[in-house]
């Protein structure tokens, strides 16, 4: 019994494994809020980010999902800072597509506000920023009667190896409710000026904009799991040297370019001879000792660091693959 308990427990272990491995990699840059900048102001008494928090709403949204494996902001803005992308960089398709490929994703995610605000366009916002002297959202400004929050957002999935647009999605999200102000019947707080906002939190949530915003980031994740059977399966073969060992420290000439990502396990080979065509003198095989596993750590477009565990040191010239 114990014995019949156990291959059912490690068959679940299996499949989950399997499961996880097929999931495509993906990365959300920051949503371009150009076209609504002035009416954030307006909003927010100050020009608060309102593209990183749709991204990071719509990275929420894609986790808690599970149909992707979705790369940390710390790694995009890595990546970003080293190559200095401008913010139009990351606009064009191409531009995605290479910060993806650095990354070592299957497809990256940009996208673009085009709508936030009210549906009354002549009831005045005003007010500065929310809270003011109350602390209560709804109080941060006065309008003229009361009016729904709307959001219109568009995002793209760019296949990184391709630069192709695999999916334009829309989505638009209206409140059921409404108000003065926009950040009315949200609760209280201590203050949301400064340019720096969570629109993760409940707080945002419970406003009129926040239940608006939720329906137009929910429309677009659910759009973009729909497409992950659309992204091709890659095989990448990765065949490498150790430039470098410290201690159990290697790093390789072998990075994102050649598929490589954070996460992967790599063996470690030791070369031992080459056998060779008499009549041609061309290589016929290589004969190599298997050492131990690389795990890697750090990847960029032309190196990669990993830790290795094996019982013989690793030194350069030791060659590394994933099959």
């Amino acid at each position: 019994m114990d014995k019949w308990i156990a291959s059912i427990v490690l068959g679940a272990v299996l499949v989950t494994g399997a499961s996880a491995q097929q999931k495509k990699r993906v990365a959300v840059l920051n949503f371009d809020y150009a076209t609504v900048q002035s009416g954030v102001s307006a909003i927010f008494g100050t020009n608060v980010d309102v593209g990183k928090g749709i991204a990071d709403l719509l990275v929420e949204k894609l986790v808690q999902g599970g149909t992707y494996s979705v790369i940390e902001r710390k790694a995009i803005d890595k990546i970003i800072a080293e190559q200095n992308f401008s913010n139009s960089d990351r606009a064009d398709s191409t531009s995605a597509a290479k910060i993806g490929r650095l990354l070592g994703v299957d497809a990256i995610i940009t996208g673009s506000i085009t709508q936030f605000g009210r549906d009354d366009k002549t009831t005045s916002v005003g007010g500065g920023a929310f809270g003011g002297i109350t602390r209560r959202y709804g109080l941060g400004g006065v309008g003229k009667r009361n009016a729904k929050a709307v959001v219109g957002v568009t995002a793209r999935m760019i296949n990184t190896d391709t630069g192709e647009i695999l999916l334009a999605a829309t989505g638009h999200g209206e409140s059921t409710r409404s108000g003065a102000t926009l950040l009315g019947a949200g609760g209280s707080s201590s203050g949301g000026g400064g340019g720096a906002f969570d629109m993760t939190s409940k707080n945002f949530a419970d406003t009129i904009l926040g239940e608006a915003v939720g329906q137009a980031v929910n429309s677009v994740a659910g759009q973009l799991e729909q497409t992950a059977s659309r992204l091709p399966t890659k095989i990448v073969s990765i065949d490498g040297m150790v430039a470098d060992a410290t201690g159990g420290t290697v790093i390789l000439n072998v990075g994102s370019r050649a598929g490589v990502k954070v996460g992967d396990r790599l063996t470690l080979r030791r070369p031992v001879r080459e056998v060779k065509d008499p009549e041609t003198g061309k290589i016929l095989r290589r004969v190599e000792n298997n050492l131990g596993v690389v795990v890697i750590t750090e990847v960029d477009e032309v190196s990669s660091v990993g830790t290795y565990s094996g019982t013989t040191p690793a030194k350069v010239g030791d060659r590394v693959r994933n099959q």
